[in-house]
């Protein structure tokens, strides 16, 4: 290796040394402080991570279930409405005329 060359990365791997130490130092400093406060902490792409044993995520993904299953049965009877509102679209007139009046005399 040319001894200019050698003497340019004796010169600057003391330099990329110590910012790579100061990276370290400050990523760890940061985690620190993060659980000391009460922060979750995250992976490197910013998703927390949090303990699978934790009491409060399995209550709110019991509450969470429980919202699905209620959420699921609305979209069922909304469908069940749409369908009765398209019949009475595409129906007859005439035949919806009837169907009404039928409905009238039974309620009286």
């Amino acid at each position: 290796m040319d001894p200019e060359k050698l003497t340019f990365v004796q010169n600057i791997f003391p330099m990329i040394a110590i910012i790579a130490v100061a990276g370290v130092i400050g990523w760890v400093i940061t985690t620190w402080m993060r659980i000391k406060h009460g922060y979750p902490l995250e992976t490197s792409w910013g998703v927390p991570i949090h303990p699978s044993s934790d009491k409060e995520a399995q209550e709110r993904i019991k509450l969470l279930t429980q919202e699905n299953a209620q959420l699921r049965a609305e979209i069922g009877s909304v469908k069940d409405r749409l369908a009765t509102v398209e019949r009475i679209v595409t129906d007859e007139s005439s035949r919806l005329a009837r169907e009404i009046d039928a409905l009238h005399l039974t309620k009286n």
